[in-house]
């Protein structure tokens, strides 16, 4: 069996694909926990769940970002 050949667009698109990744992940962090956090302040009338849900859904979608792409291979 022979091996495919790695062809210069591979690299290409592998950037874009995490280039539009990340966002992503950033913006599914806020709407999830912020979502979470807003649906907590309406429940129990207490309006600093939704800040508290939108900074830990920042905090780990950049460490999931940081675990996907940040990391170098050992």
């Amino acid at each position: 069996m022979s091996e495919q050949k790695r062809r210069p667009e591979d690299g290409q698109r592998e950037f874009a694909d995490a280039a539009w990744s990340m966002p992503g992940y950033l913006l599914s962090g806020m709407f999830i926990w912020g979502g979470l956090g807003w649906l907590l302040s309406k429940w129990t009338g207490l309006i600093w769940f939704t800040p508290i849900g939108l900074v830990i859904g920042i905090v780990l979608a950049i460490y999931l970002v940081y675990v996907k792409y940040g990391r170098h291979p050992l």
